[in-house]
């Protein structure tokens, strides 16, 4: 059972981001230093990939710690409810 109502549950992930998330704007950041030129969030491409670069031929997935947790980061945590 949640603990909160459906309205404020839907406030809740309304606030998380989908785009231009920290880790993708790092990523984004050190690509751009090293001289890689690229487009974001696609929406031509299947799954809106975050970045492409079209010289490559080649998209990049950034996911991000709330959705993918990793081993040891405070961020990312399984759910206490509804695991």
């Amino acid at each position: 059972m949640d603990i909160w109502s459906k309205e404020k549950r839907s406030e809740v992930m309304s606030k998380i981001r989908g785009k231009n998330t920290k880790p993708e704007m790092i990523l984004r950041s050190q690509l751009f230093m090293k001289g890689f030129r690229f487009r974001i969030h696609k929406k031509d491409l299947p799954g809106k990939p975050d970045i492409v670069l079209p010289k490559y031929k080649t998209v990049i997935f950034v996911h991000g710690c709330f959705w993918h947790y990793h081993k040891d980061c405070r961020e990312g945590r399984i759910p206490a409810t509804n695991s």
